[in-house]
């Protein structure tokens, strides 16, 4: 059904900032240009009105970051604009990510006048080519007419399945030229290749239930699409009705309280012992909204190797792309779960034996007991691995935005999450990607404690972004993991590369991150002897404003346990095993 308005001469821009409002966009992320400029005029009189506001951020990477962020925390999708040539290819990285993350963003770029496109123009690209890979769809508005369609088209398909970015590349006499508009607001938007998803694996149910029935060594392995779909309860319902341990992905993490009797944590390459000796082990391998990425299977033909495989995904195309499943059906998340746990519901003589899968709930016990993470406690050095670990008892209900590298890792596996309070660049693995996803948290959620954990080089890549704090007076809390090395690289070319340190030290040329902050009028603390641990936290968390904390780091940490490459989950590098016995009570942060 389309809700008309009646047709008045206006420009294009009018017709894409109307659109763009009546989609319920309350905040664009952007930077200006050339080429955008008559966007940007009618943005000025609408933001006058109140009734949209646009975040200057300093670096094109950091509005799409930022509209990334914002997206993830909230579900709602991203807006950021950019303007031709540079501005647009700048965009390029924060697409990517968001694509390999599912991310719903709708980017919007200047493009030079239609005489001028293909002629080389000054600051012309042919964005629409150059991310053709990297979005789910792309547009250029030819006709200003065809605004307020694209704009729905946009919206609709960015959250449509999978979600992911949408490009609208929309040149400058677009944005200029007047015409009789009508706003169209598309409520069932029909696109080919974008249909109405209906779900139909009612008849794989019995299957399924048989297959949870003989299953001794059940295992539940949870990514990004439950948490896009918002099926935390119904996760948990699942598990706890049958008694199936969970282990998540990097995508996955908040989807259950990782303190949580049946949770294993984090899976994969810098994924728990448990979780990794759970997976190599189980008997039924139940992937909801995962997609077998190479960190998390290690050796792809070793990955569950003995399990039969349930595979639950939106997007057919992950469906037997890297592990044929035994079962598969193409569903959002939490309508197969809702509609399985219906059909259990409603069974006539169901009955699940929970204590079937006792003996094995007890192995991952001793598992837990015997290789726990380890947080370095009796020692000289300041570690990581303490400070990440005493994060969230001062805010559990904090959002967490992170880099890449070791502290990413670290983080991971440490920090106990609410769900979509954890946004890190998990696909594509972006550097630069926290500062200013943290930003588009706070803004989504003004009121809440948005936290930055970034390492010193990852730091470095979008540092300009602190001035959009500073601009807007956003509360952000940023830690920085100072190991004075690109942390993750180091431990690589340790590992695998002869100890060949080739341009992956970082100290020489590093900010004074302290006077940094000052600098951007943003409070500067330091952290560097164990002692001073809660004491520096404690005044991290209680400070009002923005505040940047240097952690001095041992240079020298790793990240561990680690599966190497082509290895499989069962064989990781830096495991200390606890002496302990079935009856002790799991050990964690202590070795010695």
């Amino acid at each position: 059904m389309n809700h008309l308005q009646h047709s008045k001469q206006v420009t294009g821009s009018f017709a894409l900032l109307d659109s763009l409002v009546k989609h319920n966009v309350s905040h664009i992320f952007g930077y200006p240009g050339g080429a955008i400029l008559p966007i940007y005029d009618e943005l000025f009189h609408w933001e006058q009105s109140n009734l949209i506001k646009h975040i200057l951020c300093r670096h094109e990477q950091g509005a799409i970051h930022a509209a990334d962020g914002y997206a993830r925390s909230t579900g709602n999708t991203g807006v950021c604009f950019a303007t031709s040539g540079p501005g647009a290819t700048n965009l390029v990285t924060g697409i990517a990510t968001a694509h390999m993350d599912s991310v719903p963003i709708v980017v919007v770029t200047g493009q030079v006048a239609r005489p001028f496109i293909g002629t080389d123009a000054f600051q012309e690209v042919d964005i629409f080519g150059i991310t053709l890979p990297i979005v789910k769809h792309s547009y250029v508005i030819r006709e200003p007419k065809d605004i307020s369609r694209i704009v729905a088209e946009s919206f609709y398909i960015a959250n449509h399945g999978r979600p992911g970015p949408v490009l609208i590349d929309v040149p400058k006499d677009v944005g200029l030229e007047k015409f009789d508009y009508q706003s169209i607001f598309t409520d069932n938007i029909k696109l080919p290749g974008c249909l109405p998803l209906k779900f139909s694996g009612h008849k794989q149910f019995p299957k399924i239930l048989d297959l949870i029935k003989i299953s001794s060594q059940p295992l539940l392995y949870i990514g990004g699409g439950a948490i896009i779909s918002d099926s935390s309860d119904l996760v948990k319902e699942f598990a706890t009705k049958f008694s199936i341990p969970i282990t998540t992905t990097l995508m996955g993490k908040g989807i259950i309280d990782e303190n949580h009797a049946l949770s294993l944590g984090m899976l994969g390459m810098h994924g728990t012992a448990y979780a990794n000796f759970a997976v190599s082990e189980c008997d039924l391998l139940i992937a909801v909204g995962a997609r077998f990425d190479d960190r998390v299977t290690g050796k792809l033909d070793e990955f569950a190797c003995n399990a039969q495989v349930i595979h639950i995904d939106i997007d057919s195309a992950e469906l037997g792309k890297n592990r044929v499943p035994e079962v598969a059906i193409i569903s959002d998340v939490s309508l197969f779960l809702s509609s399985f746990m219906n059909y259990v519901k409603n069974l006539k003589d169901f009955y699940f034996n929970i204590d079937q899968t006792f003996p094995w709930r007890e192995r991952i016990k001793l598992w837990k007991n015997q290789y726990p993470l380890l947080v370095p406690k009796n020692v000289n050095f300041l570690s990581p691995q303490e400070i990440l670990s005493s994060v969230t008892d001062f805010n559990k209900e904090a959002y967490f935005t992170t880099d890449v590298g070791q502290h990413q890792m670290w983080a991971a596996q440490f920090l106990n999450v609410l769900p979509r309070h954890w946004m890190s660049s998990s696909g594509l693995g972006t550097m630069g990607y926290g500062l200013p996803s943290a930003i588009g948290v706070q803004i989504a959620c003004p009121n809440k404690c948005v936290v930055c954990i970034s390492g010193d080089a990852s730091f470095q890549m979008n540092l300009q972004e602190l001035g959009t704090i500073s601009q807007y007076n956003l509360p952000i809390k940023i830690i920085i993991i100072n190991n004075k090395w690109q942390g993750m690289v180091r431990q690589w070319q340790q590992a695998f590369y002869g100890e060949r340190y080739s341009h992956s030290n970082m100290d020489k040329g590093s900010p004074n991150f302290i006077q940094l902050a000052k600098s951007f009028g943003i409070l500067g603390l330091e952290l560097e002897f164990r002692k001073d641990i809660f004491r520096v936290l404690n005044n991290f968390f209680s400070y009002r404003g923005a505040v940047i904390l240097n952690c001095k780091v041992k240079e020298e940490e790793n990240c561990y346990p680690m599966v190497a490459p082509g290895k499989s989950n069962a064989q990781m590098i830096g495991l200390t095993k606890l002496n302990v016995k079935d009856t002790v009570k799991p050990i964690i942060n202590l070795y010695n």
